[in-house]
């Protein structure tokens, strides 16, 4: 199970824990030892842990008005003067940092390229593309022990089974969960004794299964070529991979949930109800956080896949796709602009909320790093630089426009070793990243 989790003054043996047994053995004595430290493992050993880090990736993707979101171009550091949509947020401007000029080098193809917004994997619109790890799923596999939930992947009106911001090494696609019902349910309630016995048989089936796969399988890898040998390695760590959530789900299975004074939230039962979705699915954020259930969410508001929707109590005129594609008509850019300054408005919501909230003296938001954007720079033209990307909290120096070139884009896999280093997690690159993002300190 990875151990690379953050810690404080921690010291790490590197010789390996000694066997009471071995011990008695070897020198013929039969009375019982005291328990040595050296017969404890590593990090048995180790100080209490530092305080958690989160991560909470939101992808809207057809993006934003790029002329109402961005700064000027000129204006760059602390001081520059806040966009029209960056006003809704200026209550928290000292607690984000506004990128322009980033993109995921060669993650082209318009709309395929949501599904790499937080893997960076290159070309997702040609034939025989398979995705990398996303930034979540990276985390969770190192971090995931640490929390009841490794990591949790919801949506809006996502096109189930073409779209999801997580993805794990193998490539493969994890589901979104879409209503917030659900995820109350799965974070705080405890089901019935009957029910808590059928999970851990069907987890107990489950990993049979994964043993029968994988000696299977074992027999396969002789007398096969290269690339089949490489394709077979593959589906054999998706096995392993699934071996340990299995493992860990049925511990955690029979741990109490935490208890929570919410009620659980009423499902929009409605698409045009999006912004009442994405409100709710923020709310779910907040509160699994809050109860350290998980410290890896990722939230997809398919916006493609959404039609008229209610905003501000009023349905717009047309389908959210279809507004995209204004073409520059005054009516539907007026449109846009309303959908765009309410998710600014929820996005305000979402920090004053996690600011709200305090974890051993710091804020909720101070503990938690957001990234905010889009796949597209522009819906109106499927361009795929100049990305709207936002990156709040998480104790960081904010307060400032990270201003790169707009015409030859930075790697925003960058800012994802920044993410990952302040996790405490050794990485010096992610997917295309060159190293991380130049002008983001650590508060």
């Amino acid at each position: 199970m990875p151990t690379n989790t953050p810690m404080k003054n921690v010291y790490i043996s590197t010789l390996r824990p000694l066997s009471r047994r071995h011990l008695l053995r070897g020198t013929g004595i039969l009375l019982g030892l005291p328990l040595l430290e050296a017969m404890q493992p590593a990090f048995a050993r180790a100080t209490a842990p530092a305080p958690p880090r989160r991560f909470l990736g939101i992808c809207n993707n057809l993006g934003l008005l790029p002329e109402k979101f961005f700064p000027d171009a000129t204006q760059t550091g602390r001081g520059y003067a806040l966009s029209p949509y960056l006003e809704h947020l200026k209550d928290y401007r000292d607690e984000f940092t506004v990128l322009s000029g980033v993109w995921h080098p060669d993650v082209d193809g318009g709309h395929p390229a949501d599904n790499c917004f937080l893997t960076a994997a290159p070309h997702p619109g040609s034939g025989g593309f398979r995705n990398t790890i996303s930034l979540d799923q990276f985390i969770a596999e190192r971090l995931g022990h640490l929390t009841r939930f490794p990591s949790l992947t919801l949506g809006v009106n996502v096109q189930q089974g073409a779209r999801s911001l997580s993805w794990t090494g193998g490539g493969v696609l994890i589901p979104c969960e879409e209503k917030p019902s659900q995820v109350f349910k799965k974070l705080f309630l405890r089901g019935s004794d009957e029910e808590i016995k059928e999970q851990m048989r069907r987890l107990a089936l489950g990993q049979s299964i994964m043993d029968s796969i994988a000696e299977q399988t074992r027999g396969l890898q002789k007398g096969i070529g290269a690339r089949d040998k490489e394709r077979l390695d593959q589906y054999l760590t998706g096995v392993r991979d699934l071996e340990k959530r299995l493992a860990m789900a049925a511990e955690w299975e029979t741990k109490p949930k935490p208890v929570v004074k919410e009620k659980p939230p009423l499902d929009p039962a409605d698409p045009r109800e999006y912004m009442d979705k994405v409100r709710l699915l923020y709310d779910m954020a907040r509160l699994a956080f809050e109860t350290d259930s998980t410290r890896a969410i990722t939230l997809l508001l398919d916006s493609v896949n959404s039609p008229a929707i209610q905003v501000g109590g009023q349905a717009v005129s047309d389908g959210y796709h279809n507004l995209s594609h204004h073409g520059k008509t005054p009516t539907k850019l007026a449109q846009l602009e309303r959908i765009d300054r309410e998710h600014m408005k929820l996005l305000h919501q979402l920090f004053g909320d996690l600011k709200a909230r305090k974890e051993d003296g710091e804020s909720l938001l101070d503990r938690t790093m957001i990234l905010y954007g889009s796949n597209l720079g522009n819906a109106n033209t499927h361009v795929t630089t100049n990305l709207p990307v936002l990156f709040a909290g998480g104790g960081f120096k904010h307060g400032q426009h990270l201003g790169f070139d707009r015409e030859r884009n930075y790697p925003l896999p960058n800012l994802f070793v920044n993410v990952l280093q302040r996790f405490g997690l050794e990485a010096d690159r992610f997917a295309t990243s060159t190293g991380t993002l130049r002008g983001l300190e650590v508060a």
